[in-house]
């Protein structure tokens, strides 16, 4: 049970696996006001700098879950090196299917609401494990603007217009969950820039030592093809929030 290796290669030495910063994650954790011993779990928690951080900057204790032997293991080393290692840990399994011992303050699934089949499968799977009056934390793409043909659909990674919301029907669509935006921290299209164009250098970096990888012809073709497709549909058309609910 893993990611393909594909996806570590893309990563590379990236610390957060999705079109936010630092400072927005900063900015995140002071938004929701998280307090010294507030208990969390966060559901495919890649290389775990979300709760490594806040472990460091609010006192907060939690679990990580992740699919990615790489990624955990990445994550216990970043708790080491932020000196939390004793406030947090992180789990090598299948975060649909994981629930807390214990209620938790905060449940997180930031950028994989895959894990539910959507964003209402996912605040259920999330919702298990919260205790009442807890909050979710959810990231996900959203149209900033509509797309105009098939072509920028699947440039944006969709099948269909319908894969994504649009801002306003993505609220709608946490209210008809019977749940409550109490806050958002959303990219912008330099948070999406800095994170395609790390892949796109951790790509290259990779094809040039590994040529006669078997991976090698498909990360050919994708740092080919991905330029182009961020700067022309991508970065225009698609959003990206996190989103914190309670609910209602």
């Amino acid at each position: 049970m893993d990611l393909p290796r594909s996806f570590v290669i893309r990563e590379g030495d990236l610390r957060i696996l999705n079109p936010i910063d630092a400072p927005k994650l900063a900015t995140l954790g002071r938004a929701v006001k998280l307090r010294p011993g507030s208990s969390l779990l966060d559901l495919c928690s890649g290389k775990g700098e979300l709760l490594c951080t806040w472990a460091r900057d609010h006192g907060v204790v939690g679990t990580g879950v992740d699919l990615s032997t790489a990624f955990t293991a990445a994550a216990r080393e970043r708790a080491a090196e932020l000196g939390v290692a004793d406030q947090v840990r992180f789990v090598h399994a299948d975060a649909a299917a994981y629930v807390c011992d214990e209620p938790v303050d905060v449940a997180a699934c930031v950028g994989a609401t895959w894990i539910g089949g959507g964003v209402p499968g996912t605040l259920e799977i999330l919702e298990r494990s919260l205790r009442p009056g807890g909050m979710l934390l959810v990231g996900e793409p959203y149209w900033r603007i509509d797309p105009p043909d098939q072509e920028t659909v699947e440039g944006c990674h969709a099948t269909t217009r319908e894969d994504f919301h649009d801002l306003p029907g993505l609220v709608r669509l946490f209210q008809d969950e019977g749940w409550d935006l109490v806050e958002m921290v959303l990219a912008d299209q330099d948070s999406w820039d800095r994170y395609a164009a790390a892949h796109w250098l951790n790509l290259r970096r990779w094809l040039d030592t590994n040529p006669d990888d078997e991976l090698a012809p498909q990360l050919r073709r994708e740092l080919t093809e991905d330029p182009l497709r961020h700067v022309r549909h991508r970065r225009e058309h698609l959003g990206w929030g996190v989103f914190a609910l309670l609910r209602r």
